[in-house]
């Protein structure tokens, strides 16, 4: 990918022309394709050595098999030395029966004739046909937990201060808003009042909101407690659905905070909805039931990584000539030092690993 005159990309805001040609091992696999790039992300943008991008195509395109979309963005997924932690969490969401996860591929990156290292060319989060599938009209609605750092938001806020930004519409109309105010409100007060079991279930997809929990509480994803990077959609007459799981780079024991790092204890549980949904007995069983019925699948994930790792093992090597990192814990996405590639993915199987052994045991 080349920018414009080679223009340097320095902010999240600023988007520069530029063209893209996808290369095999030996020659060009596509054609020039013309697109804009800007910086994405929040903290992994500002705060991490190596930037992602949001790339919008002129017109839709399909990536590598994946449908056509104009948006992608491609993560650095900088803070986390496997590279796998977004991607497999992804496909653990798909394994689980979600209806949609981002998909994703890798890809290592040229960016003004400069090696920039292995990304994950993923689908981005919004309203389409094969993206997020709600109907396109006032009262269906995307939200993402908020506010995000961003500005400018279509922010909507429940009784009880709860913040939400409006992904979709872009312009939602007052009435639709009201309309999605009085569904948040509802769910909120009803779980507030211990109402009935059977009200709950028609404002939540339980099923649905259960995949999605355990799959933050596994990871104990600093963000997966009900901070932000929570997404959720809500149309009319219909109940409110999680989903999709997203960002996932620093979850699995990787933050500054030692209660993160550490593969113990419950994190997810008490936050936000989850802490007053689970303070009733009955939902925690269901919670149980859920986690045992999905054992045997689960038990499987860290097979799995280790299968993808062998995959993009041979492009690491380029990667950390890039970006040295494996051995770096200086940097606050940085906690623990490798020796070797293989080293940390290790270390990931065997937090997981730990981490089902202790939910096992303190259901």
């Amino acid at each position: 990918m080349e920018t414009e005159d080679f223009a340097q990309i320095r902010d999240r805001i600023t988007t520069l022309p530029a063209k893209l040609q996808v290369y095999g091992k030996d020659s060009p696999e596509s054609d020039v394709m013309e697109l804009t790039i800007r910086g994405r992300g929040n903290s992994s943008f500002t705060g991490m050595p190596k930037p992602g991008y949001k790339i919008k195509f002129e017109n839709k395109q399909g990536m590598f098999g994946m449908p056509k979309d104009k948006e992608w963005a491609l993560i650095a997924n900088s803070a986390d030395k496997t590279l796998l932690k977004n991607f497999i969490t992804y496909k653990l969401a798909g394994w689980l029966g979600d209806e949609y996860t981002p998909r994703c591929t890798f890809v290592e990156l040229y960016l003004n004739r400069q090696y920039q290292g292995i990304y994950l060319l993923t689908e981005t989060v919004k309203v389409g046909e094969h993206r997020v599938n709600i109907p396109k009209n006032n009262s269906s609605f995307l939200l993402e937990k908020g506010p995000t750092e961003y500005g400018d938001e279509n922010l909507v806020a429940t009784e009880r201060k709860t913040v939400f930004e409006i992904k979709y519409p872009k312009n939602p109309s007052d009435s639709g808003t009201q309309l999605l105010k009085n569904a948040l409100n509802l769910f909120e007060n009803a779980l507030n009042d211990n109402d009935s079991p059977e009200k709950i279930s028609n404002l939540l997809d339980f099923e649905d909101y259960l995949r999605y929990y355990w799959i933050q509480e596994l990871s104990k994803n600093k963000d997966g407690a009900f901070r932000r990077s929570i997404f959720l959609t809500w149309q009319s007459g219909e109940p409110i659905r999680l989903g999709p799981v997203w960002d996932f780079d620093v979850a699995y024991g990787n933050w500054e905070d030692d209660s993160l790092r550490t593969p113990y204890d419950w994190y997810v549980r008490n936050s936000g909805w989850n802490g007053l949904i689970f303070k009733r007995s009955e939902y925690w069983q269901s919670a149980t039931k859920y986690w045992k019925t999905h054992h045997d699948l689960i038990e499987t994930f860290p097979d799995s990584i280790r299968k993808y790792s062998k995959i993009i093992a041979p492009a690491t090597q380029n990667e950390f000539k890039r970006w040295p990192v494996l051995e770096n814990t200086e940097n606050w996405t940085y906690k623990e030092a490798y020796s070797s590639y293989d080293e940390a993915v290790d270390s990931l199987n065997s937090w997981i690993i730990q981490r089902m052994e202790w939910i096992d045991a303190h259901l």
